[in-house]
């Protein structure tokens, strides 16, 4: 298995679709907290609509709520993104307090073993980790990543 990330922020609806075709991926598991996106410029990756795109597309989705943070870890982040001034489509980078509690109380309690019979399962070879933010260094698939590379020797390409 491969496995891949992909944020929105800053991609357009073809990019962002391209994006996934031109690295041929066959499996889509959305990580969020909540599967929708305020406003219109990311309507498209709006559960339902993301979904149905998906699926003409030919690319099985999975959403994956257990590596979701909680709304207390969220809450984390966005204190420390007030004390810095910056949105959540502008960070570069996640606190040390978010690390910490999301390591925790998210990823410690997921099961991997599961996670990968699931994807051998459905037949899943290309997988990608989505999220909203832009870098993946400001979003919680950096440190899924880090533990699919350094628990499990899964190099994880971020897209």
């Amino acid at each position: 298995m491969n496995f891949f990330t992909i944020g929105v922020f800053s991609l357009t609806e073809k990019e962002f679709f391209e994006k996934l075709t031109n690295n041929n991926i066959d499996t889509f598991c959305d990580i969020r907290q909540h599967r929708g996106v305020r406003g219109a410029t990311y309507s498209f990756v709006n559960s339902n609509k993301l979904q149905q795109k998906l699926k003409d597309m030919g690319i099985k989705y999975c959403y994956i709520s257990s590596l979701a943070p909680t709304t207390e870890i969220r809450n984390l982040q966005k204190e420390i993104d007030l004390k810095k001034g910056e949105s959540i489509s502008k960070r570069r980078a996640l606190g040390k307090e978010f690390i910490r509690e999301y390591k925790n109380k998210i990823l410690k309690k997921f099961n991997f073993s599961d996670f990968f019979e699931l994807l051998d399962r459905i037949g899943s070879k290309r997988i990608i980790l989505f999220c909203v933010e832009k870098y993946p260094e400001a979003c919680h698939r950096s440190i899924i990543s880090n533990e699919l590379d350094k628990k499990y020797k899964y190099f994880v390409t971020h897209l």
